[in-house]
């Protein structure tokens, strides 16, 4: 049985998953004590900023599910009652199709970003170094893998922006179509200034400026981007030599106004200026979307592009829980077959020590044979026992995918006594 536990940002505030995060990420051996709780034979465990999960395939033992919840708890230095509402637990069919969307971005908190496959696939690995996942685990995560890549190919879940900073710079780049070349000034050091940075070196950026009221924390940001640092005191000059301004500072005034913009005018040479404004409150006056050659983008443009699609990403959606839906059968079917290949094996290793003891009976006729008469004749019977087992083996193997495997193997053990 697979099984799978956890919480996420949608059952679990922020300082419940930091506290079992924290205390997870303490404990040096944590997969061992997964691989000691009773009934658990192979697991692993994703933990990222919205999530804390471990995914586990159990024996017999019907506590194992409790016990890695309250592993997760203690973890965490959390009773019970603290964390009861948290938790959600899969057994089975819906463990599989929760890890299979988890790593197909479904259940992300923004549909369809591409960092959790990666999260996912260092969690297998760290998982598979250690020895903590086995021939169960080992199939259902290269089918997670399989399932989120036809996800993304298949399906336009991940094509169009839903952050603002990356609508600002996918504006960006469909303006000017490349942005090999073009220079671009980033006004802000902050968070989102950060997020816009880092899309825009994806995107081919290479000439980019940070302007800060705190040239320090302006310096720290350009390093990381291997770009320039400039005060705001010398914003004007950088402004004539610009291709593209983002700005998201926290200012409560205007930081770049029309009149600036009218100074410039003339020494840039009529060159086209795009401004993108996503601060609230606004950096860039208003009026200056009037001005000659400047095309100024404020934050609500860009919402409008990210809801549409945010709209179009759920419309994908509906595509991509289809895939899921048909990897999942497509696992479940292998689960059944596996648990019908002890039986398949043993059905062959009687077949095999009868026609062994049958040979070793006609020992005393067969010695008057040649040598290569007699190889014939334990060939041709081999061939007719395999010829003989294999539709049971065929049916038994297609039967158990289709219907109960148990039952299936149940019958086939009694008719051919192999308890």
């Amino acid at each position: 049985m697979i099984v799978l536990t956890g919480l996420n940002h949608k059952t679990a505030p922020i300082a419940v998953r930091e506290k079992i995060f924290a205390g997870c990420q303490e404990k040096k051996d944590l997969l061992p004590n997964l691989m000691a709780i009773n009934g658990v034979e192979e697991a692993l465990y994703l933990f990222t900023c919205n999530r804390v999960e471990i995914l586990a395939s159990v024996g017999e033992d019907g506590n194992a599910l409790k016990n890695l919840k309250d592993f997760l708890a203690k973890s965490g230095g959390l009773t019970q009652s603290e964390v009861a509402d948290c938790f959600y637990e899969y057994r089975g069919e819906e463990a599989v199709r929760h890890i299979f969307r988890v790593a197909s971005s479904l259940d992300s908190m923004v549909m369809g970003e591409a960092q959790i496959l990666g999260q996912v696939k260092d969690a297998y690995r760290e998982a598979l170094e250690k020895y903590a996942t086995a021939v169960v685990l080992n199939r259902l995560m290269h089918c997670s893998f399989r399932a989120a890549k036809r996800v993304r190919s298949e399906t336009a879940i991940a094509v169009n922006p839903v952050s603002v900073s990356h609508a600002a710079v996918e504006l960006a780049k469909k303006i000017f179509g490349s942005l090999d070349g073009k220079k671009i000034l980033l006004i802000g050091a902050g968070e989102m200034a950060e997020l816009t940075g880092q899309q825009l070196i994806e995107r081919g950026a290479q000439s980019i400026i940070i302007a800060n009221r705190s040239l320090a924390q302006a310096e720290l940001l350009a390093e990381k981007f291997h770009g320039a640092a400039v005060s705001l005191d010398v914003l004007e000059k950088k402004l004539i030599e610009a291709d593209i301004v983002i700005s998201s500072t926290g200012s409560t005034n205007f930081i770049v106004t029309s009149e600036m913009l009218r100074k410039i005018h003339h020494q840039r040479r009529n060159r086209l200026l795009f401004l993108i404004d996503i601060a609230v409150p606004r950096d860039v006056e208003p009026v200056a979307s009037a001005l000659e050659n400047i095309y100024l983008y404020n934050i609500d443009d860009l919402q409008d592009i990210v809801d549409e699609n945010m709209h179009i990403r759920r419309k994908e959606a509906i595509k991509a829980e289809a895939i899921v839906d048909e990897e999942v059968t497509r696992y479940m079917n292998w689960q059944k077959e596996l648990e019908s290949v002890p039986t398949i094996v043993s059905l062959r290793n009687k077949a095999g020590e009868i026609v062994k003891a049958e040979i070793e009976k006609s020992a005393g006729w067969m010695h008057n044979l040649k040598k290569e008469d007699q190889e014939k004749i334990e060939n041709l019977v081999n061939s007719i026992v395999n010829k003989v087992l294999h539709s049971p083996v065929t049916v038994l193997k297609e039967e158990s995918s289709e219907f109960s495997s148990r039952d299936i193997v149940a019958a086939v053990r009694r008719l051919f006594r192999l308890d």
